[in-house]
């Protein structure tokens, strides 16, 4: 897992980059498929944007405040972990 640390972007807003790396393609499209559907519960201040990249999940932060960046961080890293831990208990993926 590799974090790019959060940075002030023009003085207005912090951004916050995090790579997870996956065995595979699939397993880096199954946790996408997971961890979109949480939206930001918050409106307004923050925005997250999940992609791949092969098989690479990254994720991009950008908010108003700091406080609210690390919630959402901190509770992304959460579902990330789930996500995981359900991934690891069913064992990988059956080719297509």
């Amino acid at each position: 897992m590799a974090v790019k640390s959060a940075v002030a972007n023009g003085g207005n807003r912090l951004q916050f980059d995090l790579s997870v790396p996956f065995p595979s393609a699939l397993e880096a499209q199954i946790a996408l498929g997971s961890l979109v559907p949480d939206a930001e519960p918050r409106k307004g201040g923050i925005s997250k944007l999940l992609t791949l990249q092969d098989c690479e999940l990254r994720v991009h932060w950008e908010a108003d405040e700091a406080r609210i960046l690390r919630v959402s961080v901190s509770s992304f890293l959460d579902h990330l972990a789930l996500v995981l831990e359900t991934m690891d208990r069913f064992g990988p993926p059956l080719p297509r």
